[in-house]
């Protein structure tokens, strides 16, 4: 590709792929949120790519339209996160290549919590297909591809921790709720054991039941008091595991119930993997483990976020708080989890995450998504702090080799260096991994 490469967005992502395009000797023009003239003067005939990196997916859309229109002929990138947009600028620019950053990035997360001898593990086909492969860089810059099957004492281990969390609090709520439960369930089975003093069991579970629902109570004799002590603390206990187990069920379903009590969203127990930050890079990375046969549950601050009820619909169980608070690390296990990864688009959250499971859990595995690396190279210089993956350099990667010409199947991290390999799993690309300099005004 000899002409001019057009990058819309000065996002962090937008800034790397500028500088790693000037790097590999290309003309690069970088512009953020042109207005129309401006796009229109910008994509002269000699631009052959056009790269659009904004945060706002119907800006991406717009900007992809415009572009195309003016410039048929360039290829096109556009980072999109919503499914239902990517599917419509595909549908409109058959030849455009529209990913999200979690796309290009999740299979490192992945690797580097299960798998950390390889680089990436990511899906072989298409979506639907179960194949997965690993990728593992070699020592002379190139790639090892190889079928990857979950270990099956992965989730062997993983199903028992979700089976075990089966009817378990997770939070100060659903004990209540339990208890409420448990001790309604507990009256009444007392309760109809001293009913068998003077009924058939039928009869003495219809008293002890019509009693809990303080519907109504039989009728007791004064001949033996013990039984109308019985009844009288039945009676107070009925009271307050009632308004416990009211108090529970409306914080239950005002909660949101994104973690479940029984089924598929419990919280498992161990054996899992916690993703701290359900934004779309975490979202997207729990589908991943949970495609995998890896136990997963993951915990976002924001209850309102519009991920959590895809996870929901995804079965996959979110604790609503801060993650970077012990009490939430303790509610999702951390301690007898298999790895912790803080998937938030902060850094500096994504270490205080780190911080706080280090205190409680320094022997879980744990991986930071990392952004520009500068506040995780200071924290590192400090105390070890796990695996780190640079979603946005391993995205700037994936957009430059796009850019050039190439259709990397995947891009991986290398030492100082990124690999963009292609589908037949060869390296075509050598990119530095550290290039963030745009030159561009």
């Amino acid at each position: 590709m000899s002409g001019r490469i057009l990058v819309v967005g000065k996002t962090p992502v937008g800034r790397r792929v500028c500088g790693l395009l000037q790097e590999s000797g290309l003309n690069t023009i970088h512009l953020d949120e042109p207005s129309d003239a401006e796009l229109r003067e910008a994509l002269t005939p000699d631009v052959d790519g056009i790269a659009v990196l904004l945060h706002d997916d119907i800006k991406v859309l717009r900007y992809s339209l415009a572009a195309h229109h003016i410039q048929p002929s360039a290829r096109l990138f556009a980072a999109m996160f919503d499914r239902t947009a990517r599917e419509q600028l595909r549908g409109h620019v058959p030849d455009s290549v529209v990913l999200s950053p979690a796309a290009i990035s999740v299979p490192s997360l992945v690797a580097a919590a299960i798998h950390p001898e390889a680089a990436a593990i990511r899906r072989r086909g298409t979506q639907d297909e179960s194949r997965w492969v690993s990728v593992t860089p070699t020592d002379d810059n190139d790639v090892t591809i190889a079928d990857y099957f979950t270990p099956d004492g992965v989730k062997r281990y993983g199903r028992l921790g979700r089976m075990s969390g089966q009817l378990r609090a997770y939070d100060a709520g659903t004990k209540v709720l339990l208890t409420g439960i448990i001790g309604l369930i507990s009256i009444i089975i007392l309760d109809t054991i001293v009913g068998l003093q003077h009924a058939h069991f039928l009869r003495a579970v219809y008293d002890a039941t019509r009693t809990t629902a303080t519907i109504s109570s039989p009728a007791l004799s004064d001949d033996e008091p013990w039984v109308l002590v019985w009844a009288t603390i039945a009676a107070l206990s009925v009271l307050t595991f009632t308004a416990m187990f009211a108090a529970g069920i409306v914080n239950y379903l005002l909660s949101g119930r994104h973690v479940a009590l029984l089924g598929r969203r419990v919280a498992p127990r161990f054996g899992h993997v916690v993703v701290a930050g359900m934004g779309q890079v975490g979202l997207r990375l729990a589908e991943e483990l949970r495609a995998l046969g890896v136990a997963v549950i993951g915990i976002e601050v924001k209850p309102d976020a519009r991920t959590l009820q895809l996870a929901r619909a995804g079965s996959i169980p979110v604790i609503v708080g801060d993650a970077a608070s012990r009490s939430t690390l303790k509610a999702a296990r951390v301690d007898e989890a298999e790895a912790l990864i803080a998937a938030g688009s902060a850094e500096w959250d994504n270490i205080a995450v780190a911080v706080s499971s280090l205190a409680i859990a320094p022997d879980t595995r744990l991986v930071i998504r990392a952004g520009t690396g500068d506040a995780i190279a200071e924290t590192r210089s400090l105390f070890a702090i796990g695996a780190v993956v640079d979603v946005n350099g391993l995205t700037a990667s994936f957009v430059t080799s796009a850019m050039t010409g190439l259709e990397p199947y995947s891009v991986v991290s290398s030492g100082e260096a990124d690999l963009a390999v292609d589908s037949s799993g060869r390296v075509a690309q050598v990119l530095s991994a550290d290039t963030d300099r745009c030159e561009c005004l």
